[in-house]
């Protein structure tokens, strides 16, 4: 075969692609290689003929857009916000300059990444490539080193439900990899969870905690309700815009491009800020799987700021800062790898936790859990049980007594009383921790509750009934012994038919008969008429204006 022939069996084809795909690229790129920014590639990235042609081409141009919040965070806030040391970065990794492909290199590129997702290239998704590559460098580097902790737990979430991994890079955009991002609109957390959504995919939300900033619950809701939009679309791409602007939004923007289901088709129709939503994922999957072809590598620490970590349940309530007090480890670093306890306080005694810890500290946390909630309790937790009134409350209290017996210690003691050590020494005028069996100490204090009941029908007495409720450990004789009565009274008052009482039962353990002066009830009485004449005058004032507003209206409807 002659040379001619050659040439034109395989010139001809590569030029007709180059014209048909010639709105692709931008003015001035297109055979224009600048000595500094362009990197020579192997043929088959090189070539556009090597792109795909089957694939259906669309020009889409936006000159109004708009970058995901968590790209226009600035660095050094983000490093306060994923609590990182800039100053222990290791630059072992020499960053160059960064390198501008041609635009068949970024097309061949996403296209040749394994993924059932559609990641089509255009000048949009370029925009973003550029973003991330040049004015975000810094950024994408960090979000390297983040995304070795937080991208194995993702994928195991994607691939539990049978999502595409390609996902894991959601959190990019969302949040920058910032487990306490809060959006303008208060989004919250790794995947940007709204307040009604997040609590109808069963995270919890309240004073203290807040699982839209829990990495793993987060994520387990986040990949249920991806599952879900996919259910509803059926296509990725219009999942994804969904999951930025809500289901509602997408659907408008369906119908009033006549009932298209592509989102590019739909571009225009979406809101601005969702626009840019799946081009800056695409980018971000193209960033993060060929950072280094742009001269971007992850940053090292000297100290791997998200070690080997271990879970354990907490049942207590303790603050993180007696867990740093005890063991030793730094504030910062529980704070990093517990981001829902908003206030460093874990409320274990409403219901358990999961804490997550280093693996070299969880046997020490277990070991020295009492050590741990005793630490400094009393400037840590400060809510008081029960707040007295002197004058009101007098003599309505009593001393719980404990005897010290063979092997306790205050510490073993207050646990069990759900006291500190401190208080008890407080409470007993202790100078030292030593105690002696048989010494009785003074472990809490327990409220009498007292009411009182109706006046008699003479109207001259009434009687006061002291209660009490039942504790674990009490009997009916120990009660009586307490309140100086019978057995038999408290059978009596309380019409029990035996001596077995459970805990939490409400017993009266005193009786009184208090005469109540005639002028006293007198009074009572009266104030008790005032008050229902005053309901009642109330009453009929309400329907008198009701209907002089009904007979109002009748007039004018006649006039």
């Amino acid at each position: 075969m002659s040379r001619p022939l050659l040439m034109n069996k395989f010139v001809i084809p590569a030029t007709i692609f180059l014209v048909m795909t010639l709105p692709l690229f931008p003015r001035g790129d297109l055979g224009h290689r600048d000595s500094d920014q362009w990197r020579s590639e192997s043929p088959l990235e090189e070539n556009p003929a090597q792109v795909k042609p089957d694939r259906p081409q669309m020009v889409v141009e936006d000159s109004a857009i708009i970058y995901p919040e968590s790209m226009q965070e600035e660095l050094s806030e983000l490093l306060r916000a994923w609590q990182l040391d800039m100053s222990k970065v290791d630059t072992t990794c020499e960053r160059g300059e960064n390198v501008v492909f041609h635009d068949s290199v970024y097309m061949n590129r996403l296209y040749n990444i394994p993924t059932e997702m559609e990641l089509s290239y255009n000048q949009v998704v370029r925009s973003y490539i550029d973003m991330y590559t040049v004015r975000r460098r810094d950024q994408v580097s960090y979000m390297l080193a983040l995304g070795q902790y937080y991208y194995p737990m993702f994928e195991a979430a994607l691939d539990r439900h049978g999502l595409p991994l390609e996902l894991k890079y959601l959190p990019v955009i969302e949040s920058a990899l910032n487990p306490l991002a809060v959006s303008r609109a208060g989004a919250t957390g790794l995947w940007q969870f709204m307040l009604r959504t997040a609590k109808g995919y069963d995270l919890e939300i309240n004073s203290l905690v807040d699982e839209r900033r829990d990495p793993y619950k987060s994520t387990e809701a986040a990949v249920l309700y991806l599952k879900d939009l996919y259910t509803i679309y059926g296509d990725w791409n219009l999942v994804i815009a969904a999951y930025n602007c809500g289901p509602g939004n997408v659907n408008k923007a369906i119908a009033r491009s006549g009932g298209s289901r592509d989102y590019w088709g739909i571009y225009h129709r979406l809101p601005r800020e969702t626009r840019g939503y799946v081009p800056a994922f695409i980018a971000a999957n193209y960033v993060m799987n060929h950072h280094a072809d742009h001269n971007i590598c992850p940053v090292h620490f000297p100290e791997a700021p998200l070690t080997a970590l271990d879970t354990v349940h907490v049942t207590k309530e303790i603050h993180l800062e007696q867990i740093a007090g005890v063991l030793g480890v730094s504030i910062d670093v529980l704070r990093r790898l517990n981001p829902q306890f908003k206030k460093d306080i874990i409320p274990g005694h409403y219901k358990p936790y999961a804490l997550v810890l280093p693996s070299e500290i969880m046997y020490a946390f277990i070991d020295q859990t009492d050590s741990i909630m005793n630490y400094d309790r009393n400037r840590f937790f400060t809510h008081r049980t029960l707040t007295l009134d002197g004058a009101g409350m007098a003599g309505a209290t009593e001393d719980i007594i404990h005897r010290v017996r063979s092997g306790e210690t205050l510490s073993s003691i207050a646990r069990r009383n759900g006291t500190t050590i401190a208080a008890l020494k407080s409470m007993n005028n202790l100078r030292s921790d030593r105690l002696r069996i048989g010494q009785e100490l003074i472990v809490g204090q327990r409220v009498l509750e007292v009411q009182t009941a109706q006046v008699t029908p003479e109207g001259k007495t009434t009687t006061v009934n002291t209660y009490y409720r039942v504790k674990k450990g009490d009997t009916l004789g120990a009660i009586a012994r307490r309140n100086n009565v019978l057995v038999s009274q408290l059978k009596s008052w309380n019409k029990l038919r035996s001596t077995r009482i459970g805990i939490g039962d409400r017993l009266i353990v005193k009786q009184e008969e208090v005469v109540v002066q005639e002028d006293e009830v007198a009074v009572e009485e009266e104030n008790t008429d005032n008050k229902g004449s005053i309901l009642a005058n109330y009453l009929e004032e309400q329907i008198r204006r009701a209907e002089e507003s009904v007979s109002l209206d009748l007039e004018s409807e006649e006039m």
